[in-house]
Order: C-alpha cells, then sequence, then structure tokens
C-alpha cells in the first residue's frame, strides 16, 4: 500500500527550484492582426486655383478680310476741289507671324466742292508691326507702298476740266490699335496718310496733295 500511495503522490518542487524554472514569454501580435494592410498615401484636399485671364493665343498664316469706315481728310492741294466725307476702305491681312502682318488697301472715293470735284483711287500695302501686345489689345504701327490714281475736275483755261487720270506710285504710314473679340473677329481703329506722287499734266496744273483717312476696322479671320 505504501508504494501506492508513493505513485499516485504529485511531486514537489522546493523553493529554489521553483525560483529557477524558465518563463516562455509570447508575443503579442494582435495588433498586427487587426490591420496588416500596406498603408495608404494622404489624399490631399482640393485647393481653389485662381487662373489667370490670359488672351486667346495669336494664331499665324491667317487670312483677313474686312473693312473700313471713317472721315477722309484732303489735304494739300486736294483740299481745294472737294470736301471731307464719310467713305469706306476694303481692307486684307495675313498674318505672316507673331509680330508682322501684311495689310492691304483699296479705296474709291469722290469729294464735291461747288462744281469742283475729287476722285481718290488706291491700292496698297504695308507691313503691321505691333508694338506691344496686352491681353488682347494690340496697338501697331504700319508703313508701305501703293498705286494711286487721283483726278481733279477744275476750273483751267476759263472752263471746268478734268485732269489725266494717270496710275502713279505713292507712299503710306500710319498707326492703330486692334482688340480681338475672339478667335475669329478683331475690331479696332486705324488712321492713315496716303501721299501719292505728284500725277503730271499737259496744258494744265499738275495733279499734287495727300489725305488722312481715320476709320473704325472690322475683320474676319480665317
Amino acid at each position: 500500500m505504501a508504494l501506492v500511495a508513493m505513485s499516485f503522490t504529485a511531486p514537489s518542487f522546493s523553493q529554489e527550484e521553483r525560483a529557477f524554472s524558465p518563463k516562455i514569454k509570447v508575443q503579442d501580435t494582435s495588433s498586427d492582426l487587426i490591420d496588416s494592410s500596406p498603408a495608404k498615401p494622404a489624399v490631399e484636399q482640393p485647393k481653389s486655383e485662381v487662373r489667370a485671364t490670359s488672351g486667346a493665343p495669336r494664331r499665324i498664316q491667317r487670312h483677313g478680310l474686312g473693312i473700313g469706315l471713317g472721315q477722309t481728310f484732303l489735304l494739300g492741294g486736294f483740299s481745294k476741289h472737294g470736301n471731307n466725307k464719310i467713305t469706306a476702305d476694303l481692307l486684307y491681312s495675313y498674318a505672316a507671324s507673331y509680330s508682322f502682318d501684311l495689310l492691304a488697301n483699296a479705296h474709291f472715293s469722290q469729294h464735291k466742292d461747288e462744281g469742283e470735284k475729287v476722285k481718290l483711287l488706291g491700292f496698297n500695302a504695308g507691313i503691321k508691326a505691333r508694338v506691344v501686345e496686352f491681353d488682347n489689345f494690340s496697338p501697331y504701327v504700319v508703313g508701305g507702298l501703293g498705286f494711286y490714281a487721283p483726278q481733279v475736275r477744275r476750273h483751267s483755261g476759263g472752263k471746268m476740266q478734268w485732269s489725266d487720270q494717270k496710275l502713279t506710285f505713292g507712299v503710306n504710314f500710319g498707326a492703330g490699335v486692334d482688340l480681338r473679340l475672339n478667335d475669329e473677329w478683331v475690331v479696332g481703329v486705324l488712321g492713315q496718310l496716303h501721299a501719292p506722287f505728284v500725277v503730271e499734266q499737259e496744258g494744265q496744273k499738275d495733279v499734287r496733295g495727300y489725305y488722312f483717312k481715320l476709320m473704325f476696322t472690322g475683320m474676319y479671320l480665317f
């Protein structure tokens, strides 16, 4: 019986053996199991953008067709035979580069003054150079050459007669401003001086004079 009692008796350990017994530590991985997905980059909130107002970009190698409407002022010898009046011009332009355009002008008008009369016929072309461009607003200068055929009816030799109409060369120059309304329409103001060379006559005085045009312009680009 004593042997049976010893076999079923739990072994006892001394305090020293308990003190030196190893302890196993288990790592807590619960936090890793909660969120093991990769970190997502922070998304910035959209900020309000302030866009600067800028003009429509200028396009080159474009044609333009339009009209000019304004006053023609007769100067020099022309002012003796006619009065100033409202006239219209036909305009054509070609944008050769971002700074320079070809500008052509064709016009015809008649000016009366007490039986005398002046006829002005001209076709000219010049280089239009933009001085500076601010947004859709651009001032410019223009200068060139052209063909003119002025004719006057005046008292000569005791009677009223027309001068001989002859084609002559001449110069023109001026300045203006353009305002681009959109990609197709341009409006502005143009002041231009036309100075035909002297037209020589036989049996009467030579025809000489010049004139200045101040007009509103409107042009369609294509």
